[in-house]
């Protein structure tokens, strides 16, 4: 039975499992469906997407799917349900992204998320140096359509090698970014190339683009280079999307030689490599990590992001794409048909605030804060939870990979955190494939201060202990 078969049966089993529980009644968890009805993961996704489409269940990222309320319509009341058929099965799964960005409720402690806590982040500099661009008198103009000739010249200069401003486009935030180089690099239905496990904001991208992801498996090093040889080989793709310095979510930095064979491997290909430099700003200084890719390739195989938007403010929506060749003017010109440019008073704000003495006194301060978490959680997490193995330390970023014991439920012991009043990121959010066993990913760059992240480790091993 075929893929579509299989959602639209498991979509008519919930149904009527739903006309025979009450509004607000919890249906069974992903994993039961798939052991019940022997199906997989992304079956289950997808038929709880068309009754949520339906208006028959409600999800909640973390939690689960529940009995939507009945709604009564009047006799004039509008009909959507037609809808339902003109849109097809075209649903984009925002769930894993969704659950990222949702604000904690109260009392609750962030060990997820993927951006600083608002006493990190340089608020009152950022306000400074959006006072000052405002006051250019042209501020409200319309910029090139590329970017400011001067924000695309410090990407270029950030990065280094023979990069030069005219190979860098201005986008809206690195996930525009992401959207963006998927759409220019590869046709709707072919497939592409990702890390395991891998960023879900990505996965969630290159879906919406219409691309299948086949999953490359990594070790503490990086994406395995051979592995990565033979995907290319028996799927045929020609895109690979990474994270090489300070990958999310396990921390590994790609080695300066398996970055070398990477853009080897993807020439002899002809694939691009799309390279997301997300924690360009968290890595530790000593030792320094490699270079990125983009300043080791000469043929225009990567195309690189560089966001501004996680090192200083989820609304600083600016980034840059760095690309030479064709695939530059496919992208220009794929932004200009989507959104015209980056809107002008944001770009001059980015630029007044990097080109600030503020910004790398912003750099130098978070960097010893994000040292510091690291090792506070990852002593905490030693003490109170060792049958919990953390992949690696990372030489940096934002999060701790855990892989927790065999004999552990992942999705029983999120939830048990959560009414424990802890909230951390279930592993198989991160799997394109079938994931390998549970783990967890601990985010240390959400919580207030240090004492609240050992106050979550706390609560999270109790939760373990619970679950």
């Amino acid at each position: 039975m075929n893929d579509d078969s299989s959602i639209v049966r498991l979509a008519a089993v919930l149904r009527e499992e739903i006309g025979r529980r009450r509004p607000g009644d919890r249906l069974p968890s992903s994993r039961e469906l798939v052991r019940l009805h022997g199906v997989s993961p992304v079956t289950v996704s997808r038929a709880i997407g068309r009754l949520a489409a339906e208006g028959r269940v409600i999800t909640r990222p973390g939690s689960g799917a529940y009995v939507a309320p009945v709604v009564v319509r009047g006799g004039d009341g509008a009909d959507m349900s037609w809808q339902t058929v003109a849109l097809g099965d075209r649903v984009v799964d925002d769930s894993a992204i969704a659950s990222l960005l949702a604000s904690p409720p109260e009392g609750v402690i962030p060990l997820t998320g993927g951006y600083l806590n608002p006493a990190l982040r340089p608020s009152a500099a950022l306000s400074a140096a959006a006072s000052r661009a405002l006051r250019r008198p042209d501020a409200w103009a319309m910029p090139p359509h590329a970017g400011l000739p001067e924000l695309r010249r410090w990407f270029a200069q950030e990065l280094g090698g023979d990069v030069t401003p005219s190979d860098v486009l201005v986008v809206g935030g690195g996930q525009a970014a992401l959207t963006h180089a998927f759409r220019a690099l590869a046709a709707p239905g072919t497939p592409i190339l990702v890390e395991t496990p891998t960023y879900p904001g990505a996965r969630a991208a290159a879906l919406a683009a219409g691309l299948r992801a086949t999953a490359v498996p990594m070790d503490r090093d990086g994406v395995r280079p051979e592995l990565l040889a033979e995907a290319f080989a028996v799927t045929g793709a020609r895109v690979f999307f990474c994270q090489p310095t300070l990958h999310n979510p396990t921390g590994a930095t790609l080695t300066l030689e398996r970055r070398e064979q990477v853009l080897a491997i993807a020439r002899a290909a002809g694939a691009f490599v799309v390279e997301d430099d997300y924690a360009r700003y968290f890595a530790s200084p000593s030792p320094p990590v490699p270079p990125p890719m983009v300043t080791l390739d000469a043929h225009g195989t990567v195309v690189h992001i560089l966001s501004l938007t996680k090192p200083l403010s989820p609304s600083m929506r600016v980034a840059g794409i760095v690309a030479r060749g064709p695939v530059a003017r496919r992208l220009r010109a794929n932004q200009l048909v989507e959104s015209f440019f980056v809107a002008r008073p944001l770009q001059e704000t980015a630029l007044e605030f990097v080109s600030s003495p503020a910004w790398r006194r912003h750099l130098t301060a978070l960097g010893t804060e994000l040292a510091l978490r690291r090792d506070t959680v990852t002593a905490a997490l030693a003490a109170r939870m060792p049958d919990a193995e953390i992949h690696l330390v990372p030489r940096g970023g934002l999060h701790l990979w855990l892989r927790l014991p065999a004999d552990r439920d992942e999705d029983a012991l999120v939830e048990t955190a959560r009414r424990a009043g802890v909230l951390v990121s279930p592993g198989r959010l991160y799997y394109p494939a079938e994931p390998p066993g549970p783990r967890i990913r601990i985010t240390h760059s959400a919580p207030i201060h240090t004492a609240e992240l050992v106050e979550g480790v706390r609560r999270l091993a109790t939760a373990l202990n619970g679950a």
